[in-house]
């Protein structure tokens, strides 16, 4: 990794910068290992920035952030359980630079609890923009922090996992890691299912909502929509709140 000038410059000072105006210049990075391999981590006084996969790590950084980087000598406390189960547990992110709209689509996704999975259409529908489901696509193609928010948990509404910053492989690692059953969630699309409802509670669910798993297969009804269920008197899980599927 080359020396930033500016770091340079630092370093020619006759005084030694105190360690509190690097942190304000400057990002820390370290490598750690993580359940899809190695990543290199970037953060800052504010927060973990970036997370990356792979090579061109410096580059990558310098051009989305524009600051320069420091070597870290060990993790910031908590990275490693964050980056292993998803949950933050007072770690804290530096999303500054992001559009509104940008840290919506991050917090809703931040929402999406282990071992489930919603449609990028349940995350337009959240944050009041339910024709935006593009620009949710979008938006987590640029989360800066995959992992830690966890976009993995995403997914098409045809029942495919979709795009992921770290590639389809590492996605349906993940899933697959968190309990997810991907063949069923195929093979209920392939039957145009996209909900499952309990004629017990009268509720309706995503199929991966941990009520919608409890459904025995005798009181278990599948629906193409919301508005289906409806119709057949169901409601929506308060839990995982089912919105109208706009396919992605």
């Amino acid at each position: 990794m080359t020396q930033d000038p500016l770091l340079t410059g630092l370093a020619a000072l006759a005084a030694e910068p105190p360690e509190s105006l690097l942190d304000r210049i400057a990002a820390r990075w370290v490598r750690v290992p993580a359940p899809i391999g190695e990543l290199t981590v970037a953060y800052t006084d504010h927060g973990i920035a970036y997370v990356h996969a792979g090579d061109g790590f410096t580059q990558a950084f310098r051009e989305r952030f524009g600051r320069p980087l420091l070597p870290a000598a060990r993790p910031p406390a908590g990275l490693l359980p964050a980056l292993r189960t998803g949950r933050l547990s007072g770690l804290r992110l530096d999303l500054r630079g992001l559009s509104d709209f940008q840290r919506a689509v991050l917090e809703a996704t931040r929402a999406i609890p282990r071992g489930e999975v919603r449609p990028y259409s349940w995350i337009a529908a959240r944050i009041g923009s339910p024709r935006a489901v593009r620009a949710v696509g979008t938006a987590l193609g640029r989360n800066p922090v995959p992992l830690l928010i966890p976009c993995h948990r995403v997914t098409r509404s045809d029942g495919a996992v979709g795009d992921y910053v770290f590639g389809t492989t590492a996605k349906e690692r993940l899933l697959l890691a968190e309990g997810v059953d991907l063949n069923r969630l195929r093979g209920l699309a392939g039957e145009r299912v996209f909900y499952l409802a309990s004629d017990t509670t009268g509720v309706v669910c995503f199929p991966t909502c941990h009520n919608a798993r409890r459904i025995t297969p005798a009181h278990r009804h599948g629906f193409r929509s919301v508005a289906q269920a409806r119709a057949a008197g169901y409601r929506p899980c308060r839990t995982c709140r089912p919105a109208e599927d706009i396919p992605a």
